[in-house]
């Protein structure tokens, strides 16, 4: 299992990225949620089988249709606890 934290930034807001995001999230069968964050980028935290974490962090360096990502920044956290049931968006 793995836990990461991704932060994406561009033209990232405003063009689906978050549902986007979701959808492939449930399709890869991941946890946690996706966010706005109000500096303009979006803040994916997520939990899974290693790989499938993995593509989810290689999805988000194109994201969706509509997006322009610019950067991406992850980084691997430790356990926080919380119980994602499922995968969110988070406003």
């Amino acid at each position: 299992m793995k836990q990461a934290k991704i932060i994406v930034s561009g033209k990232v807001q405003g063009v689906g990225f978050r549902y986007y995001t979701r959808k492939k999230a449930e399709q890869l069968g991941v946890r946690g949620y996706v966010q706005n964050l109000k500096n303009g980028n979006v803040e994916i935290v997520t939990v899974g089988e290693t790989k499938l974490v993995d593509a989810l962090i290689e999805w988000a360096r194109s994201g969706s249709p509509s997006a322009v990502v610019n950067d991406l920044n992850f980084e691997v956290i430790q356990d926080t606890g919380e119980q994602y049931q499922g995968f969110e968006i988070r406003r």
